[in-house]
């Protein structure tokens, strides 16, 4: 833990003060955590945020907006701003990676081989291998026959473990694909081992492979009956094991690389309930598929709260919030100011394009629409072509002011430039030259022009995704031209919103931590920063082991 931590989780009391300090906190902010910005127009969300907070953070430059949810202020903000970014880092779990070998004794995170790396991007890379030298670490310490990946994806964690630390390994998921992909993998990993042993230690018997279940994990039971025969099984497909025990008793190590929703909370309570579960390596990601509010009955997966200690407060927390608890602040402060302005101004086209929805086709809203990632081609495309216009621009100008190019890039990309410094440019540079990019002095017009234009192919994407018409009296300049105006306060509001995820993703992981803590002193629990943050945004683990 941070020696500057204002609050820690050591114990069950440390961890119900923390919880509690943040649900305080987050009370008076419920307008931000329930909202969802593709309403942004619609119900003029930025009418909830403080004005004079709004006043300040318009005309700020988009880098700092972009490392509020870093927890890091300027000087010149008013004092309530900077007391509400302070408080929030101080609340949130610090994320800067751990040191292992001090946590680990013996740890050993090793890089891997391109044999084992086939596939696998640099994230992915990082990931398994930090997790497989944790997770062998900690079966190594409790004795462990057995690994279970569980929610193993192509079986990459599930291999490392095999093959490059010699565990017996079994791979839990529930798509069958990955389950033949994993199957392929590995055989051809086996292989190149197997010819590396021949070669240099013969007489070495076989080699450690990792066993196959295509199986959703549908409940406590059926993972504690996985878990029971995992041992004794060979490449099983959808196995009925309801009510099957294996006969002789196994010590297990469940494992989970960002095992989805429910399954991370029902791997804790599958260590809980199933004695032959030694110890449990969780890293959890969606929280926006957590089940939320459910009765707390045998076989229950209910993934929000667990904790006695959350569930007498009786929070809910809703779609919204737990879905602001994946934001990564780490990302947010990785973002170049071109690739934060594209996304603020995504939102803003999502954001008008469901005022499109709610005036001509109000039935679909109740559906919650999803189009996906509709604008991120169309910008790229008009990038291209505002970067083309401008290269011919030069070679047609070459005499010309260089800079004035490139300033019409920036204006076109950052509509929050002073309103000074484009009347400068405006009244000398693009009034003495007369380029042929349709007239400099009308360049504020062509660009908002171009805007619209884009908005309008976002537009006509989004419904052609949504599988509607696009009806004759549909009027997109209109939606436009009512939303433009408040397009620029979209970075500030989803600046403000996105602080707020990781105090949330805080709160979900420290009710699971709660949760084991509160069975007393029978195991021990940690959480712990195990990857890079800047690499892979959901970095903590939950640690458990029987003691």
């Amino acid at each position: 833990m941070d020696c500057n931590q204002k609050y820690s989780c050591r114990t069950a009391k440390e961890t119900l003060e923390w919880i509690d300090a943040i649900l305080n906190f987050i009370k008076p902010y419920a307008f931000l955590t329930n909202a969802h910005v593709t309403n942004f127009f619609t119900h003029k969300l930025w009418q909830s945020i403080d004005p004079v907070w709004l006043h300040c953070l318009r005309n700020e430059p988009v880098q700092n907006l972009l490392l509020i949810p870093c927890g890091i202020i300027q000087e010149h903000w008013p004092a309530s701003l900077k007391e509400f970014v302070l408080d929030l880092k101080s609340l949130a779990f610090p994320r800067k990676q751990a040191h292992l070998n001090k946590l680990f004794p013996g740890v050993n995170v090793v890089s891997l081989n391109t044999v084992l790396a086939q596939g696998m991007n640099f994230k992915k890379k990082h990931e398994v291998e930090v997790l497989s030298a944790v997770v062998s670490s900690v079966a190594n310490s409790v004795g462990a026959q057995t690994i279970v990946d569980v929610g193993a994806g192509q079986g990459y964690l599930a291999q490392v473990l095999s093959f490059q630390y010699q565990h017996s390994v079994v791979a839990i998921d529930a798509c069958s694909h990955h389950g033949t992909v994993t199957e392929k993998r590995a055989e051809r990993i086996k292989k190149h081992y197997a010819a590396q042993i021949r070669k240099h230690y013969p007489g070495i018997g076989t080699l450690n492979v990792p066993k196959t279940i295509t199986c959703r994990v549908m409940s406590i039971d059926m993972l504690k009956a996985l878990t029971s025969m995992s041992p004794h099984i060979d490449n099983v497909k959808r196995p009925e094991l309801i009510g099957q025990v294996a006969d002789d008793k196994a010590s297990l190590v469940l494992a989970g690389l960002h095992a989805c929703g429910d399954l991370s909370v029902t791997m804790l309570k599958t260590f809980l309930e199933c004695k032959d579960v030694k110890a449990v390596v969780s890293i959890g990601c969606c929280y926006n598929l957590l089940s939320e509010g459910c009765l707390d009955i045998a076989g229950s997966q209910c993934g929000f709260p667990v904790s006695c200690g959350v569930k007498s407060a009786g929070i809910s927390l809703g779609k919204n919030s737990r879905d602001l608890a994946c934001q990564s602040a780490e990302r947010w402060r990785s973002l170049e100011q071109d690739a934060g302005l594209h996304n603020f101004e995504l939102h803003a086209f999502r954001a008008a394009f469901q005022m499109v929805l709610c005036k001509y086709y109000p039935e679909i809203i109740t559906s919650s629409p999803s189009i996906g990632r509709q604008g991120k081609a169309l910008r790229r495309q008009q990038q291209r072509r505002i970067l083309q216009s401008s290269n011919n621009c030069e070679e047609s100008k070459h005499s010309s002011m260089p800079e004035t190019i490139s300033h019409m890039q920036e204006l076109y990309l950052n509509p929050r430039m002073s309103k000074s410094k484009t009347d400068d440019y405006s009244g000398s540079a693009l009034h003495s030259h007369e380029l042929s990019c349709n007239g400099g002095t009308r360049y504020n017009e062509t660009a908002a022009a171009s805007k619209y234009l884009l908005f309008e192919k976002f537009a006509q994407s989004g419904l052609s995704r949504l599988g509607l018409q696009s009806l004759q009296e549909t009027h997109f300049h209109e939606i436009w031209k009512e939303a433009e105006p408040f397009a620029e306060l979209i970075g500030p509001y989803w600046s403000l919103r996105a602080a707020l995820g990781p105090l949330l993703e805080t709160l979900l992981l420290l009710d699971r931590l709660l949760f084991l803590q509160e069975q007393g002193s029978s195991l021990e629990a940690i959480m712990l920063p195990i990857f890079d943050p800047a690499l892979s945004p959901r970095n903590v683990a939950i640690i458990a082991k029987r003691i």
